[in-house]
């Protein structure tokens, strides 16, 4: 993916909007994710569970191992990572390992979610803190969800 200068948290989360339609389009859950340093998007994914049939095929794992091998560097300082959803307790725990600098997501996850409503592992000070951010475009990512799970029913 060509590198692209964007301005501010709405703009990325669009992008990250567009990888989650991506991601409905081969009936996968619609998660998107794009990484960001120095307003640079270093990597972009979607989710692809079904595709690899990989359980860890999450969006923001894919997006965090993409950047790694953009940067040439597992450790993630000073990036941003922009998701759709809530990250679930394997994606925080990534982007903690990962030192990310923050995480701004679209809809919350009440159930799942692992920077601000389950649980707050992102906040965790036994460990490296990544800021997060929540409810970014979470209409759009909301909706997009929703009707992904309601044509599933």
């Amino acid at each position: 993916m060509a590198l692209r200068l964007v301005m501010d948290d709405k703009a990325y989360m669009e992008l990250a909007l567009a990888e989650a339609k991506k991601a409905a389009a081969r009936d996968e859950v619609p998660v998107g994710a794009v990484v960001v340093k120095d307003r640079i998007v270093v990597a972009s994914a979607h989710n692809e569970v079904e595709a690899r049939q990989d359980a860890t095929a999450h969006a923001e794992l894919l997006a965090l191992r993409r950047a790694s091998e953009a940067m040439g560097d597992w450790r993630l300082d000073g990036c941003t990572l922009y998701v759709t959803l809530e990250p679930c307790c394997m994606c925080a725990g990534a982007m903690i390992n990962a030192r990310l600098k923050r995480v701004v997501f679209g809809a919350f996850d009440e159930r799942y979610g692992c920077c601000v409503s389950a649980l707050e592992l992102t906040n965790n000070v036994l460990a490296h803190t990544v800021e997060a951010v929540g409810g970014v475009c979470e209409a759009e990512c909301a909706a997009l969800l929703s009707a992904y799970f309601q044509k599933k029913r």
